[in-house]
């Protein structure tokens, strides 16, 4: 797989895209002459495109789906996959309401006569409580004020925009050249709970000016989907509003790539390469999370037995409470690769622990071995973990992410509304 350089720069990485975010009070209320947003968290954001883009959308199979999911899929149909803009809120996730989709679709409205284009060309999406009414009044103050910020510098105000209770900002992009000419593709992602592999996982927003077909765009976004965001797993529930969006330009000015050729393979290999790390960033930044855990699981007979032992694993609470306690108990490890949905030959089955600190064998054959405690000790002290499976039956491997299970999580989600 080829090596793209990193850079700045986010959502706007790429040529043609303008954000901008702001704070208006979605959980608060209106920012008033007494009260100044200074200093207070941005809650809502806009992504403008100069140009009418090719888009592809992935979201989430809960059969309770968010009132933006429904609208954004209806709008999309609607334009033929063309889109230019999106707007996006945190704060409320307008789900499971009367009016949700009436909500969703001003949202759409006011932002599409803000910025002269049609209403099926806007991309909405919402995270955060479900079940409370979305205000509207303060995304109506919203809208023209977001217009106005666009920028293509406005890439850290709209990450921040799309953060719950997320502690970091989630960006990353990459350039690469494709049919001579340099192409750059970025994105940005929220989610620290409610995250469980399944179709998208959390909000992620992916540009690129690179030109492809809109055949080719949802080819790209479907496969590598299936093997970064859903291969993720902090806390084994899966959102209503997962939303995973990929909107692209052609301002790159490449030939359009409408057919499985190389340059289609060098620009899935890119979008890998962001939409991975970003998987990273969500597992790293896990609500409460101390630890990275990286589940590696080699010689399978296939990638599906493969994902599936991995993510029995990084879903497991007592595999994730092993390693927030740091204590090699590796039988819950066999023990979650045993009644995982596969079928697989035990007494084959090997494992090993390993981080910054090093390696060690804790099973052979199925069986526990006389391993250093101490050692298993100091590897678990690091902060980055990984539990590497083989399964000896086959030369497929694949790679799932997630996170330790600690007590913050618990006093995060308990009182997660207030």
């Amino acid at each position: 797989m080829e090596n793209f350089e990193t850079i700045n720069g986010g959502i706007c990485a790429a040529k043609g895209f303008k954000a901008s975010g702001l704070y208006c009070g979605i959980k608060h209320g209106l920012p008033n002459g007494n009260e100044s947003a200074t200093g207070k968290k941005n809650d809502i954001a806009m992504i403008f495109a100069d140009v009418e883009c090719n888009a592809a959308g992935v979201y989430t199979s809960n059969k309770v789906k968010g009132a933006p999911v429904v609208v954004t899929k209806n709008n999309l149909a609607k334009s033929g996959g063309k889109a230019r803009a999106v707007i996006v809120n945190s704060g409320n996730a307008n789900t499971c309401n009367a009016d949700g989709e009436e909500k969703a679709l001003e949202m759409c409205r006011l932002t599409a006569e803000q910025l002269g284009i049609p209403t099926e060309q806007v991309i909405v999406a919402s995270t955060g409580v479900i079940g409370l009414t979305l205000p509207i009044e303060p995304i109506r103050y919203a809208v023209p004020l977001l217009a106005e910020k666009l920028s293509y510098e406005g890439n850290i105000e709209a990450a921040t925009a799309i953060m719950t209770t997320d502690t970091v900002r989630k960006e990353y992009a990459v350039k690469f050249t494709v049919d001579g000419k340099e192409c750059r593709l970025g994105g940005m992602a929220k989610g620290s709970g409610m995250i469980h592999p399944n179709m998208a996982t959390t909000l992620n927003f992916i540009t690129t000016d690179c030109n492809l077909s809109p055949e080719m765009l949802k080819k790209a976004l479907s496969e590598i989907v299936k093997v970064t965001y859903n291969c993720l797993s902090v806390d084994g529930d899966q959102s209503t509003n997962d939303t995973c969006m990929l909107m692209a330009s052609g301002l790159a000015g490449n030939t359009e790539i409408t057919s499985e050729n190389a340059d289609f393979e060098t620009f899935k290999n890119a979008l890998y390469q962001v939409m991975k790390n970003l998987t990273i960033m969500l597992a790293k930044d896990g609500e409460g999370a101390t630890k990275l855990i990286t589940c590696v699981c080699g010689s399978a007979p296939d990638w599906d037995t493969a994902i599936t032992a991995a993510k029995s694993v990084i879903r497991s609470p007592l595999v994730k409470t092993m390693i927030y306690g740091e204590d090699a108990n590796c039988g819950r490890i066999v023990c979650a690769v045993g009644y995982s949905e596969t079928d697989i030959d035990v007494s084959k089955l090997d494992i090993y622990l390993a981080s910054r600190a090093g390696k060690i064998q804790t099973y052979k054959g199925g069986l526990n071995l006389n391993f250093s405690e101490e050692k298993a000790a100091e590897i678990l002290k690091e902060d980055e973990i990984e539990i590497l499976i083989e399964l000896n039956s086959g030369t497929a491997s694949a790679t799932a992410w997630g996170c330790d299970l600690t007590y913050d999580y618990v006093k995060i989600n308990g009182d997660y509304r207030s």
